[in-house]
């Protein structure tokens, strides 16, 4: 019973914050594609902030709620964005922003968390405080995780796009190319983490990108404290 209640406590504590982590990813990817000459998120009604468009049931419920509880990083994926890149005005150069985008959401959000946990840290402690609390915290950790995981650079993720668009022409094509196999990749990669083999490296990464938060909001937690 005990058990029952730890992932009750769990899924109502991470459910919100790695909803909107994933689906204003995949949103910001649309806005910024679109903003870049790619119609093609906004015509097929994907530019949206509500979760439910970008859902994915395994991907964005379970995956996460099954790797929180195996290897501690919560990170999960919603329904890609569609994004034609030959659309883009300058597809190689701005392929690598419109990749940059769904991190960079996750950054902002992460910090957003961060300001809200410093905030809920300061009012008096109530039951309901100490839940929102730990949301933040929550929030925090799932954005940290998803800005270090779609950051490793090997396509489909983010980051290899971001760096299929640096690389020279005769290099990004082949890079590129992996893309295909991407099911695999990403396979290889949970795998790989299941096992403990790029835990230390991505736990590492996630801290530092905390610590960032945390001294970005320094200022505050000292106005308030």
């Amino acid at each position: 019973m005990s058990d029952f209640n730890t992932i009750v406590q769990t899924v109502a504590v991470y459910l919100v914050p790695v909803l909107f982590a994933i689906s204003l990813h995949e949103a910001a990817h649309g806005y910024a594609a679109r903003y870049f000459g790619d119609p093609t998120a906004s015509n097929e009604g994907r530019l949206s902030l509500n979760p439910i468009r970008h859902i994915d049931p395994f991907g964005t419920i379970l995956l996460p709620l099954i790797l929180y509880f195996t290897i501690q990083v919560p990170f999960g994926y919603a329904k890609p964005v569609p994004v034609d890149f030959s659309r883009l005005r300058n597809p190689k150069k701005q392929m690598a922003w419109v990749a940059f985008a769904g991190p960079g959401a996750n950054f902002v959000m992460g910090l957003g968390w961060m300001i809200a946990f410093v905030v809920l840290s300061v009012l008096p402690p109530t039951e309901m405080g100490m839940f929102f609390r730990k949301m933040a915290g929550a929030g925090v950790s799932v954005n940290a995780a998803m800005f270090v995981f779609n950051l490793i650079p090997v396509p489909p993720l983010d980051g290899g796009r971001i760096m299929t668009g640096l690389l020279p022409m005769q290099l990004a094509r082949p890079y590129a190319s992996i893309e295909r196999y991407g099911l695999y990749v990403f396979g290889a990669l949970v795998l790989l983490m299941y096992t403990g083999i790029l835990n230390r490296a991505l736990l590492a990464a996630i801290e530092f990108v905390i610590g960032i938060f945390v001294t970005l909001v320094t200022p505050l937690t000292a106005l308030l404290t």
